[in-house]
């Protein structure tokens, strides 16, 4: 889920060599570094003249500062200087500095001086301070195209270069003019200010030249070394306009790979003009020190100072170019006012979720009272009338119709099953055992996707659009290491001055996490379906060479990259000397050099190490350090390991070597982590990991699990015997009933999953963990209501066994039916979410409880009829075989449990001041729960499906720390846009030409809020980096004779056959045709980038778009990055914010001609599938538990004959009771989810057990009052209630508290414990209250029912008086007693022992 979060930084290595070729490897400038220099100008003074000569010896002395400073040395003027540099000293290399002359002219071959060039170095100018040369012809026309505003006319341009040098000032300049292409007025700046130094016709008043080569005698001496004398307005300028150019594919700053060690966060204008004059770089052909300084510095100097026209960035060229755009200036953005985040409140109409629910409760809660308490009201009114007779209404005839049909047919039902048990239970295991057999085709899914994310989901078809065209996401193996034992210390660079750098950074653990590393990278495991060794090779993430990848081409990324994973360059030292200042630079200046310039090929220490990683990528800071601040990389608290493996679809033999590799990855961090245990403090973690982990703690848990369900089973056992002695206890008891009772549960439950394997439905561990408890729940419940019914209901004189299990069963089966029908009709309409867990567990849950009743029904009359044929035998519990002798007869008093609800707790609560108490806490509570249920965090953090021992904890924790960047996001294109046309391409771009708000410029300006977009980073965008390939005269170029006419030809090809380009040059924004995009574009994107051509596509886009047989894009994807992501809710309000932004974006490129109506550009991130669920499950939620209350409602008013007041209590009870559950989840911290809502619609069904059972038998009851009533139902019912469904569940529940895993302490034993809880509560002490208060009347068709049914009993009895039955004293007979003995019976058929009826 979640850890692929840190995923995206790894594309970098897409970049493969394009980082190198952006990167000019740079040294540190000598004049932005302590010491000082003094320029001198003039004839030399000889020792032995005069002090007055002095007057013609002019010098500029600078004064120092300090290396880490970010301001610039200012020179100032020095009217006499006595001080040159030692070359000067015997002679002036430009002794003219007047307008129209030269300091040097044409070429003298290569600088003698430069060697370990990266690319082949242009020759160098030859001394020659002469007049300018007129420029005609060839020439003139060859100065116009490369130096435009050199030229002043066809007559009357002059310059101080030759042809030759023109050609090479072109080539060299071609990669930088590649990487500033974008921006027209940067690109003209920065080639104009080089066509100054090199051609200007003034170029003796700022050009001095400072070093030669040569001896001079008859060759003319080649120029190695000079100043350049800017004014500093015209250079900070000329900066200015490229300071903002972005590098596409690297989503950064050209400038940063062209300011050294400074990077773009530190450059400024001496810095980036001190860099390109740095032979160090490796691709400076001769040193050049930058002088920028005011005009006053300059006064009586004989240098002037050059202050030549710079076209802003925001300004159109007037030869056609277009003005940068806002991504590479940003003077040419639009004011864009702040957005307002998205809200993620739920909204029902035009008001807030929350609130209208909580008006629709409290609405309902008012039309409830009033409806109940308006016929009280009327009554009190009128209460000085003459009360009339009770007149028997429709409704009363209804209801005692529903009761009366219900109740005979159960009994009838009964009575059969119970004279045929064993034919009963021979054809429920008929009907059972097939249906548990379709087990053996169980599919247990634990694919979080499959469980939680819909197929239909806009989500899972994103996602499979995505790994259609573009493949699965790469895997991720990552280790954070830090060294909190290790003190910081302080280091003084000869590059940037005193820096701090902390303990992890260490030669010694640098030196030990690269022998780690290489280990891990070395790592070998037998695969037997290879049957050969894997190896990192076979599975790694290979950019460069992704078909025959070597181990040096696998994408690994960590701080010892920087030295290429080698020990020698990690420990190579040498002395480098800066401005006079002499210092040993190692490792800690090679590493700050990189973290600032990370696209570099060599740096400018004396240890000229490169800074790309191995396979060919740059490594940037945030992938290989975490926990500094800012820029401060020396102080990073953390070193972080990255290996990226490639991903491959479920059922692919080469997943599983990548699942091989990932399991020894896994065994060398362990022992890894055991070994350093003292030094590092490590946390890690495999793609595999969340897996794994989850399925280890469910196997841990299982134990867990199986311990719940023997308590549950060892009480029902115990708790359906009517225990009177110890020497009946064997006889009495009814375990093998209650184990019975457990048997027809799972049965139902196994049928069921059984049922639904058959037809191909998976199942998950969520199922396996609820749904038994579920049932169970409303198993028990039924079987202790119907167990203790048939105990406590007296058995009538001549009435069989069969005939009184019948009428005991007629008695309460209508209330089991009602439950159970409420549940399953409510567990079947929750199906109709489209989460697949949630859908699945509603379809086996619904159908278990159907099951189980119609089991219940069958099975366990059949075992109950059974077990009272063995107990009136007298024989023995479990050995039923075995006859129990001399055993005393049955007590005739009355169960522990209910003579405490008779003679205690009823009374208690049922009290006229206990009452009032109770209706107000549970309304107070029922407030607070509404006003809590509002602030109920929604989401699910990974780490809760995790034990609180796990490893995989402390790596999220490391990942939140230290880790500096947040997940990546595509921006993904479907087909039927029209990319070959120009108002196409201008509508995707962000350079030059494009549109203000195109694709990514959109992009770029939502990065510009990322608390409101969640971006932090702009689009790589291949349209750019296209568009600057065709531009680029050393990228795209065509073989013009030979047998690859009119193909393709590399830069790396040096061919005269090479030298016709692509696209012909062109005064505007470069735009291919139609068939030119076609032909070019799959050039383009298997072009290597390198050091002549860094804009080619391999690697960084070669997967980034889909083209058809044909030539046209099917789909194409551009990468951006979300900011940092802690939790749930951030994911989910990410995802929101790019749906909104990819919504506005699709909106405008429908408006582009040619573009298909349905074409669409959706953000992909691959943690959309996990949390899509959030924006909508509030929602769903609510439809949910609305559909499953319905039928609730309707259920109860059926059976209770339309009885709506009875109806409406039991709905508004088990209202409470989730409004409760869900704010006391706030209260407790149980985050709402796909998990919790299972678990609220179970409780739902839970509740039903706790509140139907007593509202129908309230509802049924004949006392005259309703307190009356509500004491009966709730000692007879409420009693059975606590017995059957509470002390059922908790024991079970208590025993998962002991659970390793946090998702089962959290969402099954906190929330399961406040779901019992709470229907505990309301069912046993706010219903019975609520009851006595506003309960329905009673129902006068049943009390003249039960008038005639009594004066039937009476004459019956009277008959029987007079014919009594033979009497015996065995001690075997079985006596049933009613419930109500001793009070009730006095006198009756069990007042004495000698009035028992015996069987």
């Amino acid at each position: 889920m979640v850890e692929v979060g840190l995923k995206g930084w790894l594309l970098w290595a897409l970049l493969l060599k394009l980082g190198g070729g952006l990167a000019l490897p740079i040294r540190s400038p000598p004049s932005d570094t302590t010491g000082s220099l003094t320029c001198c100008f003039g004839t030399p003074p000889s020792p032995a003249l005069p002090p007055e000569s002095l007057a013609s010896w002019t010098c500029l002395a600078s004064t120092p500062h300090p290396p880490s400073s970010a301001s610039f040395s200012t020179p100032v003027l020095a009217a006499r200087c006595p001080i040159s540099y030692p070359e000067a000293q015997s002679e002036l290399y430009t002794p003219i500095h007047q307008p129209g002359y030269c300091a040097f002219y044409d070429e003298c071959g290569k600088n003698p001086e430069v060697s370990g060039s990266l690319a082949s170095l242009t020759n160098v100018s030859c001394l020659d301070n002469t007049p300018a040369r007129h420029v005609t012809g060839n020439h003139l026309t060859l100065l116009q195209s490369i130096c435009p505003r050199l030229y002043t006319g066809p007559n009357t341009t002059y310059a101080c270069c030759s042809p030759k040098q023109l050609v090479a000032l072109d080539m060299s300049l071609g990669v930088t003019k590649a990487l500033l292409a974008r921006c027209p007025a940067c690109s003209d700046n920065f080639v104009s200010l080089h066509c100054h130094n090199t051609c200007s016709s003034n170029q003796s008043l700022f050009i001095n030249v400072t070093r030669v080569a040569g001896k001079g005698d008859s060759q003319p001496r080649a120029v190695v070394a000079y100043e350049a004398f800017y004014q500093r307005s015209f250079a900070e300028r000329t900066y200015d306009s490229c300071s903002r150019v972005r590098i596409p594919a690297a989503a950064a700053l050209a400038v940063g790979s062209m300011c050294g060690v400074y990077g773009s966060a530190l450059c400024n204008a001496q810095r980036w003009l001190n860099f390109q004059g740095d032979t160090g770089n490796g691709l400076a052909p001769l040193d050049i020190t930058f002088h920028l300084w005011e005009p006053s510095q300059a006064e009586g100097s004989v240098m002037q100072l050059l202050n030549d026209e710079v076209v802003p960035c925001n300004r159109s060229q007037g030869y056609g170019a277009s003005a940068c755009s806002c991504q590479d200036c940003a003077a040419s953005c639009p004011v864009i006012a702040r957005p307002q985040a998205l809200d993620p409140t739920f909204y029902l109409g035009r008001m807030e979720g929350s609130l209208v629910l909580i008006l629709i409760l409290c609405s309902l809660f008012a039309l409830l009272t009033a409806f109940l308490l308006w016929p009280r009201l009327a009554k009190w009114c009128q209460r000085k009338t003459p009360k009339p007779k009770a007149s028997i209404g429709l409704a009363h005839r209804l209801s005692l119709s529903t009761h009366t049909v219900l109740s005979q047919c159960f009994q009838r039902w009964g009575t059969w099953v119970a004279s045929w048990p064993v034919t009963i239970l021979v054809v429920s295991a008929a009907v059972v055992v097939p249906m548990a057999g379709g087990l053996a085709f169980t599919e247990l899914t634990t694919d979080p996707v499959e469980l939680w994310s819909a197929p239909s989901s806009r989500a899972r078809s994103e996602k499979a659009f995505h790994d259609e065209y573009f493949g699965p996401f790469f895997r991720t193996n990552q280790v954070f290491l830090t060294a909190p034992n290790r003190a910081r210390y302080r280091y003084d660079s000869l590059l940037l001055g005193p820096k701090n750098f902390s303990g992890i950074l260490s030669s010694d653990l640098l030196l030990e996490v690269l022998e780690l590393q290489e280990r891990l990278r070395h790592l070998q495991v037998w695969s037997p379906g290879e049957q050969r060794n894997v190896s990192l090779r076979d599975t790694c993430y290979a950019p460069l060479n992704p078909h025959n990848a070597s181990l040096s081409d696998c994408c690994v990324n960590s701080l010892l990259q920087y030295f290429q994973n080698n020990r020698t360059h990690l420990l190579l030292t040498a002395n480098q000397t800066l401005s006079g200042q002499t210092s040993q630079v190692d490792w800690k200046d090679h590493f700050l050099y990189c973290a600032n310039a990370p696209l570099t090929y060599k740096d400018g220490t004396a240890l000229a190490l490169s800074c790309m990683a191995d396979y060919g990528a740059p490594i940037f800071p945030f992938l290989a350090v975490g926990g500094y601040k800012g820029k401060d990389y020396s102080e990073a608290e953390a070193l972080i390991l990255t290996f990226s493996l490639n991903n491959y679809p479920p059922g692919d033999p080469r997943l599983a070597q990548a699942k091989l590799w990932e399991g020894a990855f896994l065994e060398e961090m362990r022992a890894f982590q055991r070994r350093t245990a003292g030094v590092f403090q490590v946390a890690f973690m495999a793609e595999r990991s969340l897996e794994d982990e989850i399925n280890s703690t469910t196997a841990e848990d299982l134990p867990i699990f199986a311990v719940s369900y023997l308590v549950i089973f060892l009480y029902i056992s115990l708790a359906l015997g009517s225990y009177s002695s110890w020497r009946r206890v064997l006889v009495d008891s009814k375990a093998t009933l209650g184990l019975g009772g457990v048997a027809v549960v799972l049965g139902a439950v196994m049928a069921s999953m059984g049922f639904f394997s058959y037809l191909g439905v998976p199942s998950s561990l969520v199922i396996l963990q609820v749904v038994p408890f579920l049932v169970l729940a409303v198993g028990a419940d039924n079987i202790f209501i119907f167990v203790l019914e048939h105990q406590r209901l007296p058995r009538r004189p001549g009435e069989g066994r069969e005939a009184h299990i019948g009428r005991a069963l007629g008695r309460v089966a209508p209330s089991m039916l009602l439950c159970s029908l409420s549940e399953a009709i409510c567990f079947f309409l929750g199906a109709l979410t489209p989460m697949p867990a949630v859908r699945t567990f509603a379809l086996t849950s619904g159908f278990a409880v159907l099951l189980d009743f119609l089991l219940q029904m069958s099975a366990f009359v059949a075992l109950l009829s059974l077990d009272s044929r063995r107990q009136e035998a007298s024989r023995l519990d479990v050995c039923c075989c075995e006859s129990a002798r001399e055993l005393p007869p049955p007590s005739q008093d009355e169960g522990l449990l209910l003579r405490c609800f008779r003679k205690f707790y009823v009374p208690f609560l049922l009290h006229r001041f206990t009452r009032v108490v109770v209706l107000l806490l549970f309304l107070a509570t029922f407030g607070a729960s509404l006003y809590f249920m509002c602030y109920v965090k929604v989401g699910l953090d990974q780490e809760l499906a995790l034990p609180k021992d796990s490893y995989l904890l402390d790596y999220f924790l490391f990942l939140n720390r230290y880790f500096e960047v947040g997940a990546p996001v595509y921006f993904v294109t479907t087909g039927g846009y029209n990319f070959s046309s120009e108002a196409g391409l201008n509508a995707i771009c962000s350079s030059a030409g494009c549109n203000n708000f195109s694709l990514t410029q959109k992009i770029q300006y939502a990065t510009e809020f990322p608390d409101e977009s969640y971006l932090a980073i702009p689009a790589s965008s291949w349209v750019d980096d296209f568009i600057d390939w065709l531009s680029s005269s050393s990228c795209c170029r065509l073989y013009v004779f030979g047998p690859n006419k009119d193909d393709f030809c590399p830069s790396t090809v040096n061919s005269l056959a090479c030298l016709k380009n692509c696209m012909r040059p062109t005064a505007g924004s470069v735009r291919p045709s139609v068939e030119q995009f076609h032909k070019y574009l799959p050039w383009f994107l298997n072009d290597e980038p390198n050091i002549k051509c860094p804009k080619g596509g391999l690697g960084a886009y070669s997967t980034s778009v889909n083209l058809s047989s044909d030539g046209q894009v099917l789909a194409s994807r551009f990468m951006a990055y979300h900011k940092p992501l802690k939790n749930s809710q951030d994911y989910t309000e990410a995802l929101r914010a790019a749906r909104a932004l990819a919504a506005n974006i699709t909106a405008d490129l429908r408006k582009v001609p040619g573009t298909d109506p349905d074409f669409e550009v959706f953000p992909y991130t691959i943690t959309n599938v996990f949390y899509e669920q959030y924006l909508t499950v509030i929602p769903e939620g609510l439809f949910m538990l609305a559909i499953c209350l319905v039928p609730t409602f309707a259920v109860c008013c059926f059976l209770l004959g339309m009885d709506v007041c009875s109806g409406l209590l039991n709905l508004f009870s088990i209202i409470m009771i989730l409004v409760d559950t869900v704010g006391f989840m706030t209260l407790w911290d149980i985050s709402y989810n796909a998990v919790s809502l299972i678990n609220l619609v179970t409780a739902v069904g839970i509740s039903v057990e706790f509140v139907s059972h007593i509202t129908r038998s309230f509802a049924i009851s004949t006392k005259p009052t309703r307190l009356e009533r509500a004491k009966e139902a709730t000692i007879s019912m409420g009693s059975a209630v606590f017995a059957g469904v509470a002390m059922t569940n908790l024991p079970g529940i208590l025993v998962l508290g002991l659970a390793k895993a946090q998702l089962i302490q959290i969402f099954f034993f906190r929330l399961n414990l406040l779901i019992t809880a709470l229907g505990l509560l309301h069912g046993l002490v706010f219903l019975p209250v609520i009851l006595s208060y506003v309960g329905p009347d009673v129902n006068p068709a049943l009390v003249q029912q039960q008038q005639q049914e009594e004066a039937v009993a009476a004459a019956e009895a009277a008959s029987c008086s007079k014919h009594p039955a033979p009497s015996s004293t065995a001690n075997s007979v079985y006596v049933n007693y009613g419930f109500e003995h001793p009070a009730k019976s006095e006198g009756g058929l069990g007042s004495s022992p000698h009035n028992r009826q015996k069987f």
